[in-house]
């Protein structure tokens, strides 16, 4: 076993991304099942519920998100996480260092998601077990002067002597192999997860994901939040065509006031839909074991492809 699936406690080192309001017990037990983590978001109260309820559904590990800035003024969240036995907690968007002990007496694993090499630096410096390095490519907030993963993951790979999950960009064997060679020991993956069969959005928002091309997605950025990978849809252009920073309401409504009605009622004008570019290269929507049984055996394979195309076998003619 490598180092994630050590730390994790995992046969397969495949993480499901805390997607606030879709990371839920369905999902996350289904990956599970599969032989990966599942992650349930905390911020909502029915995330916090389902810490519960997914042990209804699956003995094998699940770990919570901590959203950080959602929750630096309330502490009382560790007691949650301790109270539905939770193993391993996904910190993200704060500083580590207002958690990270706290969780480790409560004998909980930390995983901090960091988005740039200070930030990783940081996190290691307060003590957390294990780093998520997620290139600005991944979907929902991001950092407007991120790098992609191509080139975050082996800078911090070189700086950080701690387990690496690769995310942004990651959706089959072939981009897991190649976050192998980067300096990964495991790959979180959010938008694949979404176009699933397991994943409780609307059928509409999946669709969306297997049409997205290439330029399937755009980068927005909103007063008073982090910028944002979203899908194109009328509602993202219409913000990027006011701007580069688009006004924080639309018709008197809030950009995300209508998320709800977007992931789970299907209205895909509702909203702006946090989406990675990764979508481009998914076609179909799938039960979770499938993807995360051909993404590990297919792993190996991958990097002997690879390899191949290095030194190409020669056939001698007669």
């Amino acid at each position: 076993m490598n180092r994630v699936q050590q730390l994790l406690g995992v046969e397969i080192p495949i993480v499901q991304a805390p997607m606030t309001f879709i990371a839920r017990a369905e999902l996350a037990a289904a990956v599970a099942e599969a032989g990966g983590l599942g992650v349930i978001e905390t911020l909502s109260p029915e995330g916090r519920d389902d810490l519960l309820r997914v042990r209804e559904m699956t003995a094998r590990p699940v770990a919570a998100n901590l959203m950080i800035q959602g929750w630096k003024h309330d502490p009382s969240i560790v007691d949650t996480y301790v109270e539905a036995d939770v193993r391993v907690v996904f910190s993200s968007a704060g500083d580590p260092g207002l958690f990270t002990e706290r969780l480790h007496d409560a004998g909980i694993t930390v995983v901090h998601v960091v988005g740039s090499l200070k930030a990783a630096l940081k996190a290691a410096d307060a003590g957390v077990d294990g780093l998520v390095v997620e290139g600005v490519e991944g979907g929902g907030f991001k950092s407007a002067l991120g790098a992609s993963t191509m080139v975050l993951l082996p800078l911090v790979a070189s700086r950080v002597d701690l387990p690496l999950v690769a995310a942004g960009g990651i959706c089959d064997a072939t981009s897991m192999a190649a976050a192998f060679v980067l300096g990964a020991e495991g790959v979180q993956m959010g938008t694949r997860m979404l176009a699933t069969a397991e994943a409780g959005v609307h059928e509409h928002f999946k669709g969306a994901i297997v049409e997205a091309g290439d330029d399937g997605t755009v980068l927005l950025q909103v007063p008073g939040n982090p910028t944002m990978r979203v899908l194109r849809n009328g509602l993202a252009t219409g913000a990027l065509d006011r701007g580069a920073t688009p006004a924080a309401d639309v018709g008197g409504e809030p950009l995300l006031g209508r998320i709800h009605d977007l992931y789970f009622g299907g209205d895909m004008e509702a909203s702006v839909a946090n989406t990675g570019q990764v979508s481009a290269r998914i076609d179909s929507v799938r039960p979770v074991a499938e993807v995360i049984g051909e993404m590990w055996a297919g792993c190996t394979q991958a990097l002997e492809i690879a390899r191949n195309r290095m030194a190409p076998s020669r056939v001698s003619s007669a």
